[in-house]
């Protein structure tokens, strides 16, 4: 029986995979027209996989020839003649134990290999002619898949390797090379190259300009998530909308391949519904687990501090940071899967990467007083598995007057928002979620959606406008709780007047009653 899989690559035998194809038949075109290129997406994004796809695909066309970087050792880094002997071995290695190999290329390079076995090392203009020579050996033309080339970033060894590979692409006309190099990793050449060489004049001066932009969508879409699904159900004998939950799921993950599959594992392994409750449920559990992915993102804040700074103005402001390619902090934030572009700015690439960091950075700043009071609080909110919103709206309107009424417009309009996130998250940690819908978040209003026990709570923040605009977001939130079916809103002004007072209301809009208060 099949399992969901987030350990390593998928294998359409042994797991719940969404359908690939269409986009590997895409990249199949791009090496049916000798194109060299990079698959450059964030950890766990399926970039394995997709190679494996590839090569079965490839193999009755092309001689494929796939191989990794991870894990061979530094020494075989120490110079290009190291290297050049690594790969060459690497490859033996791999059709020693493939039964459908091409015996004249396997004979060859194991030839190669006991040649230079004693040093250990292959010269420079010998791996040229190896190379041409393993392509005039194949039945058919070689396609060269390499993964995890960022375990390579730190070495020149391997910068120069792609020069020599530039070269002979370049010269393809006149001596025989591959007809196709697929790199695969995080980074891209330009930033490998970065690694190593802290020179501005080098930053951009890569060997692989001769590799054309990659530009397949490698996200999973509901559509696919349902086939998944539809699979499941038939094999597993069970029955639901398989078409309602891979909205839900892809609502969440945004199609990022681990996390599709990671809430899908905990649906079924702790024997959640199928239905939209057992998604949020499977987002809780996600969202308090640790796991590769997510330490991964933390150590890359850490790492990059002016990344970790453009990421909290977006998040808690409503900055709207303008998507611009060149800026190193957008490029690796894109990179690493954290942000996507939408519209020309900047947008949190998935729900829960989202409220991910909304945690961890509340968490940083869980000594401000006002997420104390949260803590304190906690008790007064919770009524027979509910959650009175409109009492903790109130609670937070005290506090946040009495800690922060002294403070000027710029520090109010600015912090509001963050404010009552580390009041909220307290209160609600440990059995829900929130998240911050960003279809509506700005400069000028945010909703946030809770999710508690079942239940779903809407709640506009805002900075006040004056009448007309203040009654324009009442209409808007109205019809936002259309969308979730829900009753009853709430709706937080930040007013910055100076006579004004803290108001609490209660109106109806459409129907839909509206519990606002003015800060």
């Amino acid at each position: 029986m099949k399992e969901f899989n987030t350990a390593g690559t998928c294998f359409p035998e042994d797991h719940y995979m969404v359908d690939i194809s269409e986009r590997v038949n895409i990249i199949r075109k791009m090496v049916g027209q000798g194109l060299y290129f990079c698959i450059n997406r964030g950890r766990q994004y399926g970039k394995t996989t997709t190679l494996q796809a590839l090569r079965r695909k490839l193999s009755d066309e092309y001689q494929v020839i796939l191989t990794s970087f991870e894990g061979i050792g530094d020494s075989s880094f120490s110079s290009q003649m190291a290297l050049a002997y690594s790969f060459v071995s690497a490859i033996v290695f791999k059709m020693t134990w493939d039964k459908n190999r091409d015996e004249g290329l396997y004979q060859y390079l194991d030839e190669v290999q006991k040649t230079y076995a004693a040093a250990r090392g292959i010269p420079t203009d010998e791996f040229s002619l190896v190379i041409s020579r393993m392509c005039i050996k194949s039945e058919k033309p070689v396609v060269l898949l390499i993964d995890e080339v960022d375990q390579a970033g730190n070495y020149d060894s391997f910068i120069k390797f792609l020069a020599l590979l530039r070269n002979m692409y370049l010269s393809r006309k006149e001596f025989p090379t591959f007809q196709s190099v697929i790199l695969a990793g995080v980074y891209d050449i330009k930033n490998l190259k970065l690694k190593i060489r802290d020179e501005n004049e080098h930053q951009y001066n890569s060997p692989w300009n001769i590799a054309v932009p990659f530009d397949v969508d490698m996200s999973l879409h509901a559509d696919g998530i349902a086939g998944m699904l539809r699979e499941y159900q038939s094999e597993r004998g069970v029955s639901f909308d398989e078409d309602l939950v891979a909205n839900e799921i892809y609502a969440y993950s945004g199609g990022y391949p681990f996390l599709v599959s990671r809430l899908c594992q905990i649906i079924d392994g702790k024997g959640f519904g199928w239905d939209r409750a057992g998604v949020v449920g499977a987002v809780h559990e996600i969202l308090d687990e640790h796991n590769t992915l997510f330490d991964d993102m933390v150590k890359k804040l850490d790492q990059f501090p002016e990344l970790k700074n453009v990421l909290k103005a977006t998040l808690f402001s409503g900055q709207k940071t303008s998507f611009n390619p060149d800026e190193k902090y957008i490029q690796l934030a894109e990179r690493f899967g954290f942000i996507k572009k939408v519209q020309g700015c900047i947008r949190m690439s998935n729900r829960i990467f989202e409220t991910r960091l909304y945690n961890l950075f509340t968490a940083e700043a869980r000594m401000e007083e006002i997420g104390q009071h949260g803590s304190l609080d906690k008790n007064q909110f919770i009524v027979n598995g509910m959650l009175n919103m409109r009492r903790l709206i109130e609670r937070f309107v005290v506090h946040y007057n009495d800690i922060y009424g002294s403070q000027g417009d710029a520090f109010k309009e600015k912090e509001g928002r963050r404010l009552f996130l580390l009041y909220l998250r307290p209160v609600i940690n440990g059995v829900g979620n929130y998240y911050v819908e960003a279809e509506t978040r700005d400069e000028t209003r945010t909703d946030i959606v809770v999710d508690y026990l079942g239940h779903q709570y809407v709640i506009e923040l805002k900075i006040w406008r004056g009448d007309s605009y203040n009654e324009r977001g009442e209409q808007q939130l109205a019809e936002y709780l259309d969308y979730f079916h829900l009753d009853t809103g709430y709706l937080v002004s930040f007013c910055f007047n100076k006579n004004k007072k803290p108001e609490f209301k209660t109106v109806d809009v459409g129907g839909r009653t509206l519990y606002e208060a003015v800060v």
